[in-house]
């Protein structure tokens, strides 16, 4: 995807985020968006960086950046929503498009892709953008419910659950 669907993405991503970790919609609404909201889009424009040095796709879309970016907040105890705008950045152009990453660089150049997606410069391009966006949220979205009912501490809630479901 080009740089202003990244931006759409983890724009929609961060305010999504934001109002879902806080639903009052009041004033804690509001700095909640901006305290998850400004890493991630900074954290979507990251993996970009690459088109200024070596190879797009490859210095910058790898899971050794992405380890990179997931441990900083680890170590150093900052940067805590950097990583879903890189993650966000690795889905779109992963289920966005058709072209794909190095993801095992600098092990191999090699591209991966899914074979799903279009061409960055296609009339659909933003319609998968907003698809793609939607599917995240909505995957985030369940995370988060899982996290507060307590689902996801327990993994055989999970399979309790998917029988009276089912």
């Amino acid at each position: 995807m080009r740089e202003r669907g990244h931006v759409f993405n983890a724009v929609c991503l961060g305010v999504g985020t934001g109002v879902l970790l806080e639903p009052s919609m009041t004033e804690a609404t509001v700095q909640s968006v901006l305290a998850v909201g400004v890493p991630v889009v900074l954290g979507a424009l990251l993996p970009d960086v690459d088109t200024s040095f070596g190879r797009h796709r490859v210095h910058g879309h790898n899971v050794l950046v992405l380890g990179s970016i997931l441990a900083f907040p680890v170590a150093f105890g900052n940067l805590a929503w950097v990583w879903l705008g890189v993650v966000a950045h690795y889905v779109l152009d992963l289920l966005g498009n058709v072209r794909g990453m190095a993801l095992l660089y600098p092990v191999s150049d090699a591209f991966y892709d899914v074979p799903v997606g279009v061409p960055v410069d296609s009339r659909w391009a933003d319609v998968v953008t907003v698809l793609v966006t939607g599917l995240e949220l909505v995957l985030l979205a369940a995370i988060l419910l899982g996290v507060r009912t307590g689902l996801l501490e327990v993994p055989s809630h999970v399979v309790i659950v998917a029988d009276k479901l089912v």
